[in-house]
């Protein structure tokens, strides 16, 4: 079904591109097609490495996002599943640009459902997984799941382990829980839907981690006052399948209004490195991921680019 289609592009049109080369690109595209919703996109590098080494693109798997999350302008626009063809188009954009053969000889080419929309609530998002090996020749492929893991979609995560098994048998794939703070409550009214609580992430990354691959990722973008106790996380996640990323919270409109202010200091990293002692000192990989602050000027954060067109346009 998403084998090698005839050129995809034309379902999305690019309308504005904010970035630089080097860094990262965001993308504004409209569908070409009646209701001409608009999404986001973007590609990133990892300075220093270069283009070959290490290649990677944040794609959206809604127009807008269901969950509405306390910090993220994603959730300010009405919802609406894109279909796997929408998402694959958005991956075609930037792959042509690149590779017009579909050859792309990329050490790490990581494909990241992490931009606008929670893929585990949209089974299209696991479809256009499944297309990926089918329509880009690249060894170095590595898919990639960002969630909040949220409430009912048990049956989705029962098809990623499938999927995971399936297609990308003896291949590496990613899987991120963003769970924000080890405190029940606190991530409760971070995010706008109900969500797994933390045993039962332990639970099902038990499952997916197999030994030897890349172990499943518990992402914290902490916010001020958030409480993250390392022995909690100790007692509740095994480092022999989980490792941990630490993020500031990046600037966002929605951030600013519900109040909430990052708990790192992307000019001062040093109380995160202690953290990430601590639990580094308890057996889990941990790293202090601080993007470059330029990348906050041109609207790298979920969500950011489109509020921003709907609030400058007449």
């Amino acid at each position: 079904m998403h084998a090698i289609p005839k050129d995809r592009r034309a379902l999305w049109r690019v309308v504005e591109k904010r970035g630089r080369d080097g860094l990262a690109w965001v993308y504004r595209a409209q569908s070409t097609t009646p209701p001409k919703d608009e999404i986001e996109f973007a590609e990133a590098l990892t300075p220093p490495l270069p283009a070959e080494e290490k290649w990677v693109l944040v794609l959206s798997s809604f127009v807008g996002c269901p969950v509405k999350c306390a910090f993220c302008d994603a959730g300010l626009k009405p919802g609406r599943k894109l279909t796997a063809d929408e998402i694959l188009a958005q991956a075609d954009i930037l792959v042509l640009g690149r590779y017009p053969s579909r050859l792309v000889p990329v050490r790490k080419f990581k494909v990241q459902l992490a931009r606008v929309g929670e893929p585990m609530l949209n089974s299209e998002a696991l479809d256009a997984l499944c297309g990926l090996p089918l329509r880009y020749d690249a060894p170095g492929l590595l898919p990639c799941v960002s969630t909040m893991a949220p409430c009912g979609s048990e049956n989705l995560f029962e098809e990623l382990l499938d999927l995971r098994s399936r297609v990308y048998a003896g291949r590496e794939f990613q899987l991120q829980f963003s769970i924000h703070s080890t405190d029940e409550e606190f991530r409760h009214r971070l995010f706008g839907v109900p969500a797994w609580t933390l045993d039962e992430i332990a639970r099902y990354g038990n499952r997916f981690h197999r030994p030897g691959t890349r172990k499943v990722t518990l992402n914290f973008a902490l916010v001020e006052h958030s409480p993250l106790d390392p022995d909690v996380l100790s007692k509740i996640f095994s480092a022999d399948h989980f490792a941990v990323k630490l993020t500031p919270l990046n600037p966002t409109q929605s951030g600013l209004r519900t109040g909430l202010r990052s708990a790192i200091d992307p000019n001062d990293p040093r109380p995160a490195e202690a953290l990430a002692h601590q639990l580094r000192s308890l057996g889990f990989e941990t790293i202090v991921s601080i993007g470059d602050p330029e990348e906050n000027r041109f609207g790298s954060n979920c969500g950011q680019m489109l509020v921003s067109a709907l609030t400058t346009s007449p």
